[in-house]
């Protein structure tokens, strides 16, 4: 069954209930009555601070989307690229895309304009949705993408070379198109990060989308009465396909625009939310907070709160640890995925094995697991080699790119790139990304082990260990720290404090500076190779990526 159905039915059995909530907390920062009374007394159709859509008007404006698309000659299989911030028409337009038999093309709102040009012609988007942030963008280069026919934008005072999408859409049918769609048809096409410069196009069918919904709701029992709050950005499949647990049980959502502890937090209160997906810096900065006294957790009502889960990148033990000090009562769970695989969820640890903390888990609802060596064989228990998963949401190809979709599918599993062990309990812990690998001395180096273990260190706020260049060795592992706010250390502390690894696996240089990380909360280790290895060390880098 399509993942439309969904919709349709929700709207049918749910309408008049709340499906979407969207909230610009910054609006309403220093409101003394809650965002839901502010929204009421300072209402402003023009930036609301607070504004929702339920079941019913949802699926109107999918179908209204969906008409609209095909009276601009949208055919079954074009594809529609979706580039927005989070926003209540972000999932009607993706439903409505989809509705139209059309392909969805989200892109990452962080893309310069040569990349959305470069992700519009590799996925020969023939349609782009686009919002305010990005009229400087698209401008320059809409003379430049002759395959993207009409261009609508959604917003007030749309620009002259863009259709405005909240004129034309009004003026739509609110009912379904009459298209028919299967599990075997094609629904969209999701982009790599890009961690080597050149990201990747993956093509998925419906019957993925639907089973990432399966999966969601498998692992953590969404309910009609549970309030999902939703932070990251839904062009990634991580944001999205934990919003399908929402889907597919017809509980509310809220779009928090911000990432503060104190906004997190009173939405969570006001909201009432009871499944909050977090990233590691968020987490790490909720917990920071409230040691600072900064957040008074009496202040807010979070007693529904049942369940926090993190993803999209390895998740220090060391941060689980200090959340359930303050949150004794939540489950806590991790899902491992990828976009290749649809997402989260392929890799699941459970909230009933709190016990595993560090590791990703085990196969999850509908996958299969397998770790392996370099020629595709298992390896033992106990001895690192890279994941491989097997599953309904293994994506269809890397869209006109078969070198590498041959590189990673190999006889229905996906190679995922990243190095991983399994515990004599059959738990999977990941090591790192293969590419990230720091060969020195002969010896393998994996960052996220060193990683895990400098952030118990009171002062570091975030910390990420690259390889750098050396004559001798090849290479050397090079911590970048990111202290705490008013925390001081030197890189001499650091180096004493380091003595607890064994030595091969210390760092031989200390950096002090930001971390970066992108929008899903992966570090961004690219731009700190290009950083402090230099331009000819990244290139070379890219060429083998690209190879």
């Amino acid at each position: 069954m399509p993942i439309t159905k969904l919709l349709e039915r929700n709207a049918e059995l749910y309408g008049d209930d709340s499906a979407l909530v969207e909230i610009n907390p910054q609006i309403m920062e220093h409101s003394r009555v809650t965002w839901r009374e502010y929204a009421l007394i300072e209402a402003n159709p023009m930036e609301p601070g607070r504004s929702e859509i339920t079941w019913k008007e949802f699926d109107k404006r999918a179908n209204r989307f969906a008409n609209l698309i095909l009276s601009r000659g949208i055919k079954k299989g074009d594809k529609v690229a979706v580039l927005l911030m989070n926003c209540l028409e972000w999932l009607p337009v993706y439903f409505g895309i989809l509705k139209a038999g059309a392909i969805a093309v989200p892109l990452n709102y962080r893309y310069t304009a040569d990349e959305i040009k470069y992700c519009l012609e590799l996925s020969e988007s023939d349609m782009l949705v686009f919002g305010p942030e990005f009229i400087g963008r698209v401008e320059t280069i809409c003379d430049s993408i002759p395959r993207v026919k009409t261009m609508f934008y959604v917003g007030s005072n749309c620009p002259t070379f863009a259709d405005s999408y909240d004129y034309y859409v009004k003026f739509m049918r609110s009912i379904a198109p009459d298209v028919t769609i299967t599990d075997d048809d094609y629904a969209a096409i999701y982009f790599s990060s890009g961690t080597t410069g050149f990201p990747k196009a993956i093509l998925h069918k419906h019957q993925s989308l639907m089973h990432s919904a399966k999966v969601e709701q498998a692992h953590h029992g969404q309910q009609k009465n549970d309030v999902f709050l939703c932070i990251p950005p839904l062009y990634h499949t991580g944001a999205k396909m934990h919003w399908f647990g929402s889907l597919i049980s017809g509980g509310k959502a809220v779009l928090l625009k911000g990432i503060k502890p104190e906004w997190i937090l009173r939405a969570v209160s006001e909201e009432e939310c009871t499944i909050v997906w977090l990233l590691v810096p968020w987490a790490q900065d909720i917990l920071d907070a409230i040691e600072r006294g900064e957040i008074n957790l009496d202040k807010y009502k979070i007693s529904q709160w049942r369940l926090m889960h993190i993803g999209a990148q390895p998740v220090p033990p060391s941060l689980i640890k200090r959340w359930l000090k303050y949150f004794p009562n939540h489950q806590y769970d991790t899902n491992y995925g990828l976009s290749e695989s649809i997402g989260p969820g392929c890799v699941h640890l459970g909230v009933e094995n709190i016990h595993k903390v560090g590791a990703i888990g085990k196969a999850g609802y509908g996958w299969e697991t397998k770790i392996v060596d370099t020629n595709g064989d298992p390896v033992e228990r106990g001895k690192v080699g890279e994941l491989a998963v097997k599953g309904p949401g293994v994506m269809t190809c890397y869209y006109n790119d078969k070198k590498s979709t041959d590189e990673v599918l190999k006889d229905g599993w996906l190679l995922t790139g990243d190095m991983a062990e399994e515990d004599e309990d059959g738990f999977i812990y990941l090591v790192d990304r293969a590419k990230d690998v720091i060969i020195s001395g002969g010896e393998n180096l994996y960052p996220v082990q060193i990683e895990d273990f400098l952030r118990v260190h009171d002062a570091i706020n975030d910390v990420a260990v690259i390889g750098l260049p050396d004559a001798r060795l090849g290479e050397i592992a090079a911590a970048i720290i990111q202290l705490k706010p008013d925390a001081s250390c030197t890189e001499e502390e650091i180096m004493e404090f380091c003595k607890g690894l064994p030595r091969y696996k210390r760092p031989r240089k200390i950096i002090f500076a930001d971390v970066p990380r992108n929008p899903t909360g992966k570090i961004e280790k690219p731009a700190l190779r290009k950083k402090y290895c230099g331009e000819s060390v990244v290139a070379k880098q890219n060429e083998i990526a690209r190879k």
